[in-house]
């Protein structure tokens, strides 16, 4: 057998190079700049010229990839014409894992969901772990002794997923992002969709009842579906009524009120409990509950401005929630486009000024409804909004695009934003 690995600087593909040598496999690894396999790989892998060339498939079995290679990208599309199987890092490590799953992916809320249901098992005295897009890599997770792992799945990964069934799944929202990876909208709806694949009525879908995509996507499913909201209670499912959350007839307080969060709350405890959360487990993830950081976080209140850290939204839908939940907003919106349609940050109701920074801000502009200023970095915007906002005023970083124009995460434009805020008008400047 002879496999192919696209990508090798991350550690998962490294753990799947050691697992299939460990096997007896013939392993080539390939990246679009010369790889440099850790040091007990060197000498046991092949590798590959960094210039792509279709010849580098014959011979191969299989082909394991890194979410950096996009189903639309030579090595991909090659592999797939030439009919040999393509499973990303995700898939080849679950099937060499005998612990059930759960899955969770979104547009949006995807690590939110799978840190409270990591947290409801443990708190329940379930061994659980959680890993995939965040955290541990799968393939570097043979090792665990969880009995239940709690995985987030970008579209990326559920794209090549292979024959992975997960015992409980949550599809939380699907909205228009990463179409340079995917190609188009149809496409990377149908990679979400992957995740409810071979799940029968004896595994639980929770799946967001307010989003019609998403309620459109699972009419196919076969397994045991759970309607989910962040703002009613849905027939024959779970949510919200006032200040109150139901899950599966049990009751429990909300600890915020914010739609998307109480969403998140409802779908993960829905999970949770499928796989064998208590209730006891899940109130105590529930009364706990803190969005994680650049996640609406509130950062300072400054001569009576609210400033709000939301470097976590990375496209237009995740800025529609922030907006609706704090309006209204002095909106700070840019970065880089990941081929989408920015121009529905320009009317959003609510935003009362509009600043758009990096090489998105003229995009964002474009057609506008709103009062709009566009200026070339972060550090401009948040100098602006000191200009615009006054007492009483909510100033929100929502970019609604990546980070990789200026920055190499949205973590680290969020703790430039939280920096900025944080100095004196004069320093800022």
């Amino acid at each position: 057998m002879r496999i192919l690995i696209l990508g090798s600087s991350l550690r998962g593909l490294a753990d799947a190079a050691r697992i299939s040598l460990a096997a007896g496999t013939d392993v080539l690894m390939y990246d679009t700049e010369s790889p440099e396999p850790p040091t007990d790989l060197e000498g046991r892998v092949t590798v590959l010229p960094s210039e792509w060339h279709p010849d580098y498939l014959k011979g191969v079995d299989r082909v394991i990839t890194s979410p950096w290679f996009a189903e639309v990208n030579p090595p991909i599309s090659d592999a797939i014409a030439r009919g040999v199987e393509v499973i990303t890092e995700a898939g080849f490590g679950l099937e060499h894992m005998d612990a059930p799953f759960v899955a969770v992916t979104g547009t949006n809320g995807k690590t939110t969901v799978t840190e409270l249901v990591t947290d409801m098992l443990v708190a329940s005295d379930v061994r659980a772990e959680g890993g995939g897009n965040l955290g541990s890599p799968i393939s570097g997770m043979a090792d665990t002794d969880a009995e239940v792992l709690v995985l987030e799945l970008s579209s990326y990964q559920l794209r090549f997923l292979g024959g992975a069934v997960p015992t409980a799944a949550a599809l939380l929202n699907i909205a228009p992002d990463h179409l340079d990876w995917h190609g188009t909208f149809e496409r990377y709806v149908e990679a979400k969709a992957r995740i409810f694949l071979g799940m029968d009525q004896n595994s639980v879908l929770a799946y967001n009842a307010d989003d019609p995509v998403v309620v459109s996507a699972v009419s196919s499913a076969e397994c045991m579906l759970v309607p989910c909201s962040g703002t009613t209670i849905p027939s024959n499912g779970n949510g919200v009524e006032g200040k109150r959350i139901f899950i599966d007839g049990q009751e429990f307080a909300s600890p915020t009120d914010d739609p998307s969060f109480l969403f998140d709350l409802v779908a993960a405890g829905t999970v949770a409990l499928a796989v064998g959360a208590s209730t006891g487990g899940v109130r105590h993830g529930i009364t706990s509950f803190r969005p994680g950081a650049h996640r609406r976080q509130i950062v300072e209140t400054d001569d009576g401005i609210v400033w709000i850290d939301d470097s976590k939204a990375t496209n237009p839908h995740a800025t529609l929630a922030a907006v609706s939940a704090h309006a209204p907003v002095v909106l700070l919106a840019g970065g880089q486009n990941k081929g989408l349609d920015l121009s529905p940050i320009g009317s959003l109701e609510g935003v009362t000024n509009l600043i758009a920074f990096g090489e998105a801000g003229p995009a964002i502009c474009h057609a506008t409804r709103i009062p709009a200023t566009i200026v070339e970095s972060l550090a401009d915007a948040v100098n602006m909004a000191r200009t615009l906002a006054g007492s009483g005023d909510t100033v929100l970083l929502s970019p609604g695009c990546a980070s990789f124009d200026e920055f190499s995460s949205y973590a680290e434009r969020g703790d430039a934003f939280q920096r900025l805020v944080k100095q004196t008008e004069g320093t800022a400047a």
